[in-house]
């Protein structure tokens, strides 16, 4: 049943990502009259609040979060909040909570930011309530378990009161604009799909760094490991979108059709195609920062980075290797995918001393998001000793390219297309479930070698055996 909604309830409503992404995003969208003037946001957490007095968080939220140039309308935005205090771990206040929402006119949008442990209670207080009708959808914020049994336990869960056609999964990745931006890349330009194939690709890098370390996170991450942090999610779904079939629309289930089909035809990885480590002190953009177990105040076999050589074994990507690498205290805060393009099968110019180099496309997803693809061109001049060949960067920045264009945050995409149901951007269980299984299958494999993180000096690029991952292959990792 599809519908746009006209309630939003946001369960952890006064957390860290509330106010940096959710209530900005929310506003964003408000100041751009993108949501209509009925629609009621409702926050609800376990913090003891007045409407007035959550309007008031929100506000402060926004005014440390948000541009000031973006807070248009903010008097107005802030009327549309109210604010119920609930300990989801029993029913007693599920009832209250309903008659905070009230009856929605045209139906209801539940964004669920908790910790994992208080879905199930969370869905069971829901349905108590009688807030899981038909107009009723529900957004689910990761993680989405630990491995698959724990992923499963959730997702049946969350099934056994809501369809999977009103189950939204968030990936934030998936609401960047240079994201969406490679399906377009991709399928609207016939000079590219043609090419985008094991005849023509050599490989292609996946790069996630942060120069942060543990960042107020130090339970989760502890438990986590940036395998599970980063590789799960954001980095399949990146895989996912760059190895995909065309689908025959651009709608939900035909994107999401393809994506788990890539996602099945994973290879197993084999033992010396990943390389994991931890970072110790060094300095990040010339300040001293402490190693992860200064960090965390004791000793931890968890990796925080991780490098990995993946296989997609289908028609089109038989024998091109996917090179995925993230980690945290690394020199960069950067994600991007560089599409490596093979070399030319004969050159005309070697004759008269010219050096080529293959084609790259690099497509840079933050901080700043761009396309760049290089190309050969020849060096101006007579050429009485040779011609001279060089590789020349052709540059899309995309703020440049559509200038006037406000720089959104991935939730209000996402934000936006769950009041209004559209669940392209969102993951689907069968696409979390097939994560799952391959990471776990390689967690298990760690586990049967006693594989343990390699140190890595904070402000490098990860261990040096991870150079080595590609470069026996005759790979360089662009940096």
């Amino acid at each position: 049943m599809n519908f746009t909604a006209d309630r939003l309830l946001l369960f952890g409503a006064t957390g860290d990502l509330a106010q940096r992404m959710l209530l900005p995003s929310l506003a964003a969208l408000h100041a751009d009259a993108l949501i209509a003037d009925d629609v009621k946001i409702i926050g609800t957490a376990r913090s003891e609040m007045t409407d007035i007095e959550f309007r008031n968080f929100a506000r402060e939220a926004l005014e440390k979060y948000m541009p000031a140039d973006r807070r248009s309308g903010m008097a107005e935005f802030l009327g549309r909040l109210s604010y119920h205090p609930l300990d989801a771990t029993t029913l007693d206040g599920f009832q209250g909570l309903a008659d905070k929402v009230g009856e929605p006119q045209r139906g209801l949008a539940i964004f669920l930011s908790t910790a994992p442990s208080l879905f199930e209670p969370t869905i069971k207080g829901l349905q108590h309530a009688g807030l899981d009708g038909e107009n009723v959808r529900m957004c689910l914020e990761k993680p989405l378990g630990t491995d698959l049994e724990s992923s499963r336990e959730i997702n049946d869960a969350v099934a056994a009161a809501f369809p999977e056609d009103r189950i939204f999964r968030i990936d934030h990745y998936l609401g960047k604009e240079t994201v969406q931006n490679l399906l377009a890349l991709r399928f609207a330009n016939i000079m590219f799909e043609p090419l985008w194939n094991a005849a023509h690709i050599d490989h292609v890098q996946i790069t996630v760094g942060e120069t942060v370390g543990l960042e107020g996170r130090v339970a989760f991450y502890d438990d986590a490991g940036a395998i599970r942090d980063m590789v799960q999610n954001h980095m399949l779904q990146l895989l996912a979108l760059v190895a995909m079939e065309p689908p025959s629309d651009f709608d939900a289930t035909a994107i999401r059709d393809e994506k788990v089909k890539v996602l099945r035809s994973l290879r197993e990885v084999r033992q010396g195609e990943t390389v994991t480590g931890q970072y110790r002190a060094g300095a990040i953009g010339g300040e001293a920062v402490p190693g992860y177990d200064e960090e965390l105040g004791k000793d931890s076999e968890t990796e925080t980075f991780v490098a990995i050589k993946a296989h997609v074994d289908n028609w089109r990507w038989k024998g091109v290797p996917f090179y995925m690498r993230t980690g945290k205290r690394l020199p960069e805060r950067v994600t991007e995918i560089v599409v490596q393009f093979s070399q030319v099968p004969h050159s005309i110019f070697e004759g008269k001393g010219a050096k080529m180099v293959p084609n790259r496309l690099v497509i840079g997803i933050q901080p700043e998001e761009n396309v760049q693809l290089s190309m050969m061109a020849k060096v101006p001049g007579l050429g009485r000793d040779g011609i001279r060949l060089r590789s020349v960067p052709l540059d899309i920045a995309m703020p440049d390219a559509f200038v006037g264009q406000h720089r959104r945050i991935a939730y209000e995409r996402l934000l936006l297309d769950l009041i209004e149901g559209d669940q392209t951007l969102f993951v689907r269980r069968d696409e979390v479930e097939a994560q799952w299984e391959w990471i776990d299958a390689i967690r298990a494999g760690w586990a049967a070698q006693g594989l343990t993180p390699q140190s890595y000096t904070a402000g490098s690029w990860g261990p040096s055996a991870a150079i080595a991952l590609a470069e026996k292959d005759g790979v360089s990792w662009y940096e």
